[in-house]
C-alpha cells in the first residue's frame, strides 16, 4: 500500500517517534501534554501572533511511519529579509516513500505560503531544540537536544536538501573540571549574582530573557523574545528548578548576564515515556534522588559587556555551584561552529562534542 498523510492528529504525532525509532536510538520525546501545548493555536504565542503552521503524520496500513511541521516565522523573516518556510519535528522511519511525502507536503506548504525556501530543523524555533544529528550517534543526550537516526540526512539529501550551518552539543566531566579562577566579579566591584529561585521566578526570567535577547542581537536567526514567547517556553521550568544552578548576573542592580542550568529531565522522560500517569509521582521522586547530570539551556552576555570576561566568571561560578550539588556531568546545547567564542569556552573547560547536527536546506520556488 502507499503511504498517506494525516493532518492535525495531536495523539498520533506524539506516538510517530516511539513507533519508528529503536530503544537504542535514545530518542526521549518533549512530555505528551507539552506537544499538545506547542500545537494549539490558541496557547502558543507563535501561533497567536499570526504565524501558519501545519502537521502531518505519515503511514502505511495503518503503521506509523513518521512526522514533520511546516512553519513560517514572519518575524524572523522580516528581520533577516528571508522568504523562509521552516520545518520541524521531522522523524521519520528509513522509508523513502514516507520520507517523500513528509517533506514534498512542507514544500508545498511553503510554496502556499509564498516562501522560496524550506529549513529545518527547528522545533519550532531557533531558540528551541534545532538540527538534524548528523554524526557521533549513540551518544547519551541531555534534556533539549534533538535525536535521530544516521539515515536521516539521506533521506533529506535524496529529496533535495543539502546541510548547512554545522553545530555541535558538548559533555562536560565535571570530576575532571577544575573551577577556572576569575577574579574582579565580587560585590565589593558592584557584582551580584541573583540566583533563579522560584520566589524571584518570573523576575529573574524576564531579566534573563532582556539578557539573552541583546546578547543574541547579532546572531543568525535570532529572533528576540517577547516575554509571552520566552514565558510560554519556560514557564513550567520552576517546576524542575534547582535554584543552585540557574543564576543572572547585577551589575550596580542591572541584569548584564545570565546562565539558565536545568537538572537533566531525559531519565524521567524515558522513564514515564514522556506520559503523565499515576507512576509519575514515583519516576520524579527517583528522579529527584538521583539526579547526576545537569545542561545548560543558555547561557548569554548583555553587548555592552562583551569580551570583559563575564562569560567566563558565570561559567566558573556554575560550575562550582554544580560540583558542590553533587552533580556529575553536564550538557551544552547546541553551539553554531561560527560561534568561536563559545567554543573556546568549552574547550577550557575539557568540554567533549557530544553530538554533531547540522540545518537542511532546499530551495522551493
Amino acid at each position: 500500500m502507499s503511504v498517506t498523510l494525516r493532518e492535525g492528529d495531536i495523539d498520533a504525532f506524539f506516538k510517530a517517534p516511539f513507533e519508528i525509532y529503536v530503544a537504542s536510538l535514545g530518542y526521549v520525546s518533549p512530555l505528551k501534554s507539552d506537544i499538545r501545548r506547542m500545537l494549539d493555536p490558541a496557547r502558543n504565542p507563535l501561533w497567536i501572533s499570526g504565524n501558519p503552521y501545519r502537521f502531518w503524520t505519515a503511514e502505511r496500513d495503518g503503521k506509523l511511519l513518521g512526522r514533520i511541521v511546516a512553519l513560517v516565522h514572519r518575524q524572523s523573516n522580516a528581520l533577516h529579509r528571508t522568504h523562509r518556510a521552516q520545518f520541524g519535528f521531522f522523524d521519520c522511519a528509513d522509508d523513502s516513500e514516507a520520507a517523500a511525502a513528509l517533506l514534498n507536503a512542507a514544500a508545498g506548504f511553503a510554496r502556499d505560503q509564498g516562501q522560496s525556501e524550506l529549513i529545518g530543523n527547528f522545533n519550532l524555533t531557533a531558540m528551541q531544540q534545532a538540527g538534524i544529528q548528523t554524526g557521533k550517534f549513540g551518544a547519551q543526550a541531555y534534556t533539549d537536544m534533538v535525536v535521530g537516526p544516521p539515515y536521516l540526512p539521506r533521506l533529506l539529501e535524496s529529496n533535495g536538501f543539502g546541510a548547512v550551518f554545522p553545530m555541535t552539543t558538548f559533555d562536560i566531566n565535571l570530576s575532571q573540571v577544575t573551577v577556572p579562577s576569575v577574579n574582579g566579579f565580587s560585590p565589593s566591584d558592584g557584582f551580584v549574582f541573583a540566583p533563579v529561585e522560584k520566589r524571584v521566578f518570573p523576575e529573574r526570567m524576564d531579566e534573563a530573557r532582556r539578557v539573552l535577547n541583546d546578547g543574541f542581537a547579532a546572531n543568525p536567526m535570532f529572533v528576540p523574545l517577547t516575554s509571552a514567547e520566552f514565558e510560554f517556553q519556560a514557564s513550567e521550568m520552576s517546576a524542575i528548578l534547582d535554584p543552585r544552578l540557574s543564576s543572572v548576573l547585577h551589575y550596580r542592580g542591572e541584569p548584564i548576564g545570565s546562565v539558565i542550568c536545568i537538572p537533566d529531565l531525559n531519565g524521567f522522560l524515558a522513564a514515564t515515556r514522556s506520559r503523565i500517569g499515576v507512576a509519575t509521582p514515583f519516576h520524579y521522586l527517583h528522579y529527584r534522588l538521583n539526579r547526576k547530570r545537569a545542561v545548560i539551556i543558555f547561557y548569554s552576555v548583555a553587548q555592552a559587556w562583551h569580551g570583559r570576561g563575564v562569560m567566563p566568571a558565570m561559567l566558573a561560578r556554575t560550575i562550582k555551584a554544580l560540583k558542590g550539588a553533587g552533580y556529575e556531568r553536564l550538557g551544552v546545547t547546541w553551539i553554531a561552529e561560527q560561534n568561536s567564542a563559545s567554543l573556546r569556552q568549552m574547550e577550557r573547560l575539557g568540554g567533549q562534542p557530544l553530538q554533531h547536527l547540522h540545518l537542511f536546506r532546499k530551495d522551493v520556488a
